[in-house]
């Protein structure tokens, strides 16, 4: 195995509130191979967005420290010059708010041209035209020719997504990054959306970090899973592994709350509490334990790491060894219920 695309050392990202800085991406560490699938997973608020932004250096008003290495180039404090020439070039984003990633004034087709003209202005007008209509056409644009000329406004949902994956693409990146992609759109566009992401992933052969929350979409799509709770990564391994051996308490929970349509089940799981906000997390200890308080505080690290238990698993805390699910009339009782 070479050398990976992107790797992540104890990156942490933080936002300042009145007079101090918190951290919403906390001390994590990845690595992202050729042509592999990562995906990011865990709820909403649990820092996903804030990790991307920061691998693209799209935070204004974050404090971001570690090292991100880039092809061996580290893009932490980076010059604006130099991360432009890699943005849209060698590395790629694709939002999940379309709309508000496109601009209204401009059509399509000048949208597109423009990243292919920043970094490859002495190709002629007319073939970056051809360009951009191939990529249309490589996106699932039904009529190419036509939407070159439409605006942002004149487009559905659906394809608002792929033209901004074909933005994402135009330069062929070699890192690819994808914030909730599917947001907002219906079952069928999902899944016409994640299939050309993976067709991409086939013929560009990119690394490409997939954030989302929806477990089903990871285990059709990853090739490794990173699990991320208030700011850290809790447990990392290949897809397989994380769906048929889950460790973390977080893990499990999360797995344990999907519909699963092979057993008969009268109620879902349900994760006790949320995810506390940046101010209010209490950052000793495993932050994870607020919420399984059946769980005995002496099964929990004092400062949690990650362990790892077979190769290339990761799990975050001891607390795992002690972990199960409550029965219904113990779990009524720590929430309350007489």
């Amino acid at each position: 195995m070479g050398k990976p695309v992107l790797e992540i050392k104890n990156l942490r990202t933080s936002f300042r509130i009145k007079d101090n800085y918190y951290a919403a991406v906390d001390d994590v560490s990845l690595t992202v191979e050729k042509n592999e699938l990562l995906a990011i997973v865990g709820e909403s608020g649990c820092g996903k967005s804030a990790f991307a932004f920061s691998i693209m250096g799209l935070h204004s008003q974050a404090k971001v420290e570690g090292n991100i290495y880039f092809k061996d180039q580290n893009i932490v404090n980076m010059s604006p010059a130099k991360l432009n020439e890699l943005r849209g070039n060698k590395m790629g984003m694709i939002f999940q708010d379309s709309l508000s990633a496109l601009n209204p004034l401009m059509t399509i087709g000048d949208q597109i041209d423009e990243i292919i003209y920043i970094h490859n202005n002495k190709l002629p007008k007319k073939e970056r035209k051809e360009r951009v209509i191939d990529l249309l056409n490589k996106v699932g644009i039904v009529n190419p020719a036509f939407t070159y000329d439409q605006y942002p406004h004149e487009l559905s949902g659906g394809m608002r997504q792929r033209v901004v994956i074909a933005m994402a693409i135009a330069n062929e990146p070699e890192l690819l990054i994808a914030d909730e992609p599917t947001t907002a759109l219906d079952v069928t566009i999902q899944s016409q959306i994640l299939d050309l992401i993976k067709k991409l992933k086939e013929e560009i052969h990119a690394g490409i970090i997939l954030i989302t929350h929806d477990l089903a979409v990871v285990a059709e799509m990853a090739d490794r899973v990173a699990v991320m709770y208030a700011g850290q990564i809790v447990e990392i391994a290949d897809v397989y592994t994380l769906f048929e051996n889950p460790l973390h308490p977080y893990t499990r929970s999360l797995l344990n709350s999907v519909p699963n349509s092979n057993e008969e089940q009268s109620e879902l799981h349900v994760i006790e509490g949320i995810v506390p906000s940046l101010q209010k997390l209490v950052r000793n200890g495993c932050r994870f334990s607020p919420r399984i308080p059946w769980v005995d505080e002496s099964a929990h690290e004092e400062n949690p790491v990650l362990h790892e238990v077979t190769p290339g698993h990761f799990v975050r805390c001891t607390c795992y060894r002690q972990f199960s699910f409550p029965d219904k009339s113990k779990e009524d009782q720590y929430h309350g219920v007489s």
